[in-house]
């Protein structure tokens, strides 16, 4: 059920202000072009946040009774269905159709909390990731911390490496851990400022799994972007973060140890931050496959809707009315041999 037309048509008017016109008018261009007819429908969605979802991944290491019974009587659902090719047991997730969000808890030293609030769309990279206990992960570009969380809800690695080369975010991913994973645990987490870039230079074939969660355009927060200048200064750096994402990748690759898994997201629609990255490394790294996700794409085709021709090895969620989802790209890869 969505908001009275009154309602709607007063909270439109209170968030149409904020929709930044230099954005708009640029991804208008851009993802016409892109995405076709399917552009016009993820637009409305993106430039109406009153039509947002929110989802609610449950905390293994936390016990609140009680919980599951009272998102029951809201409306909420346990999320992926149980067809997936890789669904931990303990991995609970819960969304509604209806939008809005629920509330979120506060940061409370020495306790745990019940649920972390999120896009359903984002625990896609981790499903693809397929994470299984005692393998060494990395997670790249780790903050805030919801995907590592996620991680952890799956299984148990032998070693996890959380990086986030930015200073203010790293503190977000380090209170992230803290809020959502009990003491012994956490010894088996290391949290690194390092340049994701050099990580596959430092710490070569360390890795089974490797998450890059890559720094992109992000199409929902940047079309609310407040401030003009800093809209087009974002727009203009644009055109550079597909070389970053392509260097940090390589490096991921370096990290990864023969016959290791790694996933690539973002939360972007373009097609130079998504396909082009990923066709870029499959050309210029001989060592490394593409795997076919097909199988998870179709298990969740219920709760998602995706760009249509994508190939086996990545998917796109586009945002859509009642499954407000993403934007979020998934591609997977795999490294064969060292060379």
């Amino acid at each position: 059920s969505f908001l009275s037309p009154k309602l709607e048509k007063e909270t439109k008017g209170k968030l149409q202000k904020r929709i930044c016109q230099v954005v708009l008018e640029h991804f208008e261009k851009q993802y016409t072009a892109e995405l076709g007819d399917a552009w016009s429908s993820v637009r409305d969605v993106l430039t109406s946040p009153w039509c947002w979802q929110h989802a609610l991944l449950l905390n293994r290491f936390s016990q609140s009774p009680g919980l599951e019974s009272s998102l029951a009587e809201q409306g909420y659902q346990p999320a992926f269905p149980a067809a997936l090719p890789y669904l931990p047991a303990a991995f609970r997730c819960y969304t509604r159709t209806a939008p809005g969000r629920f509330p979120a808890q506060k940061h409370q030293p020495g306790r745990l909390k019940d649920y972390y609030l999120l896009n359903a769309a984002s625990l896609l990279p981790v499903l693809a990731l397929e994470v299984e206990d005692g393998e060494g992960v990395l997670d790249l570009c780790a903050a805030p911390g919801g995907k590592s969380v996620a991680i952890l809800q799956c299984a148990c690695p032998g070693h996890f490496h959380c990086n986030e080369y930015d200073d203010l975010r790293s503190r977000w991913l380090e209170q992230t851990i803290e809020s959502f994973i009990p003491d012994p645990l956490i010894n088996l987490i290391r949290v690194s400022k390092l340049d994701g870039r050099h990580i596959g230079d430092l710490q070569p074939e360390l890795y089974d799994k490797v998450l890059v969660d890559a720094p992109c355009s992000n199409d929902r927060s940047w079309l609310f972007s407040a401030d003009p200048q800093q809209a087009v200064l974002r727009l203009m750096q644009r055109k550079n973060l597909s070389s970053l994402q392509f260097q940090l990748l390589r490096s991921a690759v370096k990290a990864l140890r023969p016959g290791g898994t790694l996933v690539y997201s973002t939360c972007t629609l373009s097609k130079a931050e998504n396909s082009d990255v990923i066709s870029l490394i499959l050309n210029s790294c001989r060592n490394v496959m593409p795997v076919d996700i097909s199988g998870m794409a179709r298990g969740v085709s219920q709760e998602f809707t995706f760009l249509s021709g994508m190939q086996q090895h990545e998917l796109l969620v586009l945002p859509e009315r009642g499954r407000a989802w993403g934007p979020m790209y998934v591609a997977k890869l795999k490294k064969v041999s060292s060379t």
